[in-house]
């Protein structure tokens, strides 16, 4: 339910929708001031929120700030959080990335660089996708192919949201022997990490974070990213409004 309440108040926040509500409006009441208004209102919504360096300065103020793998000390477990791969695309033989890739690629680098000696990777098959397989399967498949070995891959493939997978990533560990109070590495992409991090602590299960798959750029005011309208500015827009929505149920139902 909790899921379903999220999705359907990210959905009706998002900038997209606005913007959509707004110009529907307008050209319904086009003859009157309200109308005209509204529609103008719907343009300045859109160049705004398709602004590159905006989006970008969005960005960059919530991401946090990557961290430097030698100046980490070793973990036992790297928690990898799952959303990664393209469910709805289904093949037996590979598995197909979305944007994201970068919580598993940097998650074996941090193995192979001996900074956390197994990886815990936690997540179902989500809702209405064409491909029955668990995404935790998925990124444990590829992990083996690139050379993790079996024994070192803890799959968890029952959570379904951000909430499952801190709850479920403890009990998954406290069934396999390892400390409740130890301290683990969290491993998600820069934008999601605030509620990721605080679902974790709220199950009580310790956690350092190490933000990966970041939107925001080290690209500064050019004449590109001030006057070219660009689609993913507004996909930002979205992503940043619908992590805002999941945070604010999750306070209000108390996951974090």
């Amino acid at each position: 339910m909790v899921y379903f309440l999220s999705q359907i108040f990210s959905f009706l926040i998002l900038p997209l929708t606005i913007i959509l509500i707004l110009f529907i409006s307008g050209l319904i009441m086009v003859k009157k001031p309200i109308g005209r208004k509204l529609l103008w209102a719907s343009l300045i919504l859109l160049l705004l929120m398709s602004n590159r360096f905006l989006a970008n300065k969005l960005m960059n103020a919530w991401e946090p700030q990557f961290k430097e793998i030698a100046t980490l000390p070793t973990y036992e477990v790297g928690i990898v959080l799952t959303g990664v791969t393209n469910i709805n695309k289904t093949a037996s033989d590979r598995t197909f990335f979305d944007r994201g890739a970068d919580r598993a690629t940097h998650a074996m680098q941090l193995y192979k660089e001996g900074k956390i000696n197994k990886i815990l990777i936690t997540g179902g098959e989500g809702f209405y996708n064409a491909n029955t397989n668990r995404e935790a399967d998925l990124l444990a498949n590829f992990m083996y192919t690139a050379g993790v070995p079996m024994e070192d891959v803890i799959i968890e493939n029952q959570a379904v949201n951000t909430r499952e997978n801190a709850l479920l990533a403890r009990e998954t560990l406290i069934e396999k022997g390892f400390d409740e109070n130890e301290t683990y590495l969290l491993i998600t992409s820069a934008f999601h990490m605030p509620r990721s991090k605080k679902c974790f602590d709220k199950v009580g299960l310790q956690t350092e974070t190490y933000p990966v798959d970041y939107y925001g750029s080290d690209s500064g005011a050019n004449f590109k990213s001030l006057f070219q309208p660009a689609p993913d500015a507004l996909m930002i827009w979205q992503k940043m409004f619908k992590e805002w929505a999941g945070l604010l149920v999750y306070k209000l139902v108390g996951y974090i």
